[in-house]
């Protein structure tokens, strides 16, 4: 039986010319030029909120100081205090995963964050910065005694607990996008081909449906859940500061 071959990427071997072979030298194209088109709309989608903040009123500068504010109140109620670095970051993160994720409903594009190669990127992206953060406010020696802490040998344990954490908020997007592609793509593959099975899809709105679900809930969804995972990272590693001056 022949299997049914659900995504068709196609591999760019940039390397090959120098006589480098190998599947972890080649590049999946979809997911480069779909992430350059989402680099593209933040471009052009920062330029706009720019406009709409310079004009103090109307509908458009409402809505981009509403969204700012959402998050600028996560900061704050997570943190304990807000920081304009690290609104900037989670924010930051949180429209990158979210454009990545519904980035599909434009036709012919994929969504970059079912490719295990952008989630574990941005994951290592999201832990590194609340490491580097632990170190500012912390310093350097009372971030490597973390690690021997309640004594020497959790060593290897809270190692691996680190690198847990990388792990989990990466696989948790991937899987969850991933998995949201195959529903979609298995669905359309079905109907795809019968005028019948389209039609009775195109009158029921379950064509819209499974596109607006996948699309665009669970983009949203997924791209919340990973942005206020890291906040969360990000309060536990200073929240020895937090707590002190809260004291003093």
């Amino acid at each position: 039986m022949k299997p049914i071959e659900i995504f068709k990427y196609t591999n760019w071997k940039p390397f090959e010319y120098l006589g480098i072979h190998g599947n972890f030298y080649s590049i999946h194209a979809e997911t480069i030029i779909s992430t350059w088109v989402v680099l593209g709309i933040i471009l052009v989608a920062a330029i706009v909120s720019r406009h709409f903040l310079k004009k103090q009123v109307g509908v458009g500068n409402y809505l981009v100081v509403s969204f700012g504010q959402t998050f600028i109140d996560l900061c704050n109620q997570i943190l304990g205090n807000f920081k304009y670095k690290y609104f900037a970051f989670i924010t930051s993160i949180f429209c990158f995963i979210l454009l990545c994720n519904c980035i599909s409903l434009i036709p012919w594009l994929d969504e970059p964050t079912q490719d295990l190669n952008t989630t574990v990127a941005m994951g290592i992206i999201a832990i590194a910065y609340t490491h580097i953060q632990s170190v500012k406010v912390h310093g350097l020696w009372e971030y490597i005694k973390e690690y021997f802490s309640p004594f020497i040998l959790m060593f290897p344990l809270n190692i691996v607990g680190k690198l847990a954490n990388v792990v989990s908020i990466s696989f948790r997007l991937f899987g969850n996008i991933f998995g949201g592609a195959i529903i979609s793509q298995i669905y359309h593959n079905a109907v795809e081909g019968s005028i019948l099975l389209e039609s009775i899809g195109i009158l029921s709105t379950l064509d819209i449906t499974v596109k607006v679900f996948f699309g665009l809930f669970e983009g949203f969804i997924q791209a919340f859940v990973f942005s206020m995972l890291t906040l969360t990272y990000l309060s536990v590693a200073i929240q020895k500061d937090t707590v002190e001056k809260g004291n003093v």
